[in-house]
């Protein structure tokens, strides 16, 4: 498209799209939970469909040269799409966040007043690679009363609109605005610049990304953006870690999909405990394909180790490569995840609850977890059905966003005749 081409559909995404909130926010929960099970169905009845799109993305994702964890994310396959299609249903299953009173209090003059959740307006939503995105962020967004514009990314095309079009069709039994979910028709990106001026229009921006496009739209916005940086996670295991305990639950961490944002990028041994584990974590990780990069100490303790560098702690590899450091203490521990993590999910895995509480009170992050896996680290694993992203902001969502998070609230004050003297 040329530039005025852009600037022409980015107005008439955005002024759709406010249009459609406006009858999205006086809709009944029984209607948009009605879309939401609509696309579900859609879903399913389109996965043959669905498959043959994403093949031609995957087909091509080699030559973009995308990693094979990248590659992985991107795949969709019956069971993924069966996947998605089951936390699309989870979340017309949720209570509906919109028209929640949140607080209410009857002052001495009699009059009542009450905080009350409504919907944000207009959420923009620029994301990469993964495909259940599109129907998550759809569904979360319809729940919670919003009008959305949906921008993937380029090796996702194919399969992001025929999702779009199986939501298309569902908004339409529901009796809802199709507008209500509009997925971007073209990864150009000198649209996503022309949409993050719309300010008039869109309410909020959330990217989901790498972390030079997540900058990139911080950057560039003139609207708030809820960030969703990188997964820098953490595993710490403390001196009395059993190997029980640390093997199943390492391994799982890393290794289960380490494509993804919840993924540990980085172990921690006590000084305790790493004569104990760093040999027998260490060689299951290796065993299944992980290459460690670790410290002087680690790498005594496991020759086969490369030597880690500060770049190494601070990264998020997405893929089998996980680095490595032994620290004296809880609190050596605790600063280290401080300074390095992305505040996202950071772990520890001990028998002593003092120890886990400090970890906890300590670590600076949207999740942590005592004793489980990083992976837990969730919307649907956390109850929310589906997730919008995994904020590490602390304003105005921290950790999973579900449908709750995608509100803001007004203040309704209510009385017979009251005057203020």
């Amino acid at each position: 498209m040329t530039k005025p081409e852009l600037q022409a559909y980015a107005q008439s995404l955005a002024q759709a799209a406010r249009r459609a909130g406006r009858t999205l926010a006086i809709s009944s929960g029984r209607q948009r939970n009605e879309a939401i099970r609509a696309i579900a169905e859609e879903l399913r009845a389109r996965t043959e469909t669905l498959v043959a799109e994403n093949a031609r993305d995957v087909a091509a994702a080699g030559e973009m040269g995308l990693s094979p964890a990248m590659i992985d994310r991107l795949r969709l396959d019956p069971a993924r799409i069966e996947k998605m299609a089951k936390a699309v249903a989870e979340v017309a299953n949720q209570p509906d966040p919109v028209g929640e009173t949140i607080e209410a209090r009857v002052r001495p003059n009699g009059i009542r007043v009450e905080k009350r959740r409504v919907p944000i307006g207009v959420v923009a939503i620029i994301y990469e690679s993964r495909p259940n995105v599109t129907s998550d962020a759809a569904a979360l967004c319809l729940k919670s009363g919003n009008a959305s514009i949906l921008r993937g990314g380029k090796e996702s095309l194919h399969s992001n609109r025929a999702i779009g079009a199986a939501i298309a069709a569902a908004l339409e039994k529901a009796g809802l605005p199709p507008e209500a979910v509009q997925v971007v028709a073209t990864t150009e990106r000198e649209l996503v610049p022309l949409l993050l001026h719309r300010e008039e229009e869109i309410d909020l921006v959330i990217p989901r990304g790498g972390e030079s496009l997540i900058r990139a739209v911080v950057e560039q916005s003139r609207i708030p953006v809820i960030k969703h940086y990188t997964g820098n996670c953490h595993v710490y295991l403390h001196e009395d870690c059993p190997p029980e305990l640390a093997e199943p639950v390492v391994l799982n961490a890393k290794c289960q999909r380490p494509g993804v944002c919840n993924a540990a990028e980085s172990l921690l041994f006590h000084a305790g405990c790493a004569e104990r584990l760093i040999p027998l974590v260490g060689k299951r990780l290796i065993e299944a394909g992980v290459e460690i990069r670790g410290c002087e100490q680690t790498r005594r303790l496991l020759p086969e180790a490369k030597p880690v560098t500060e770049e190494d702690y601070r990264a998020e590899y997405l893929d089998l490569i996980i680095s490595c450091k032994v620290v004296n203490s809880l609190q050596e521990a605790i600063d280290h995840i401080n300074a390095y993590s992305s505040h996202h999910t950071d772990a520890i895995l001990t028998h002593d609850v003092r120890a886990a509480e400090a970890f906890v009170a300590g670590v600076d992050s949207a999740n942590v977890m005592v004793n489980v896996s990083t992976r837990f680290s969730d919307g649907g694993e956390y109850g929310l059905g589906a997730e919008i992203g995994i904020s590490t902001d602390k304003l105005h969502a921290r950790g999973p966003m579900g449908a709750a998070d995608l509100t803001t609230y007004k203040w309704v004050v209510s009385g017979y005749g009251q005057l203020r003297g």
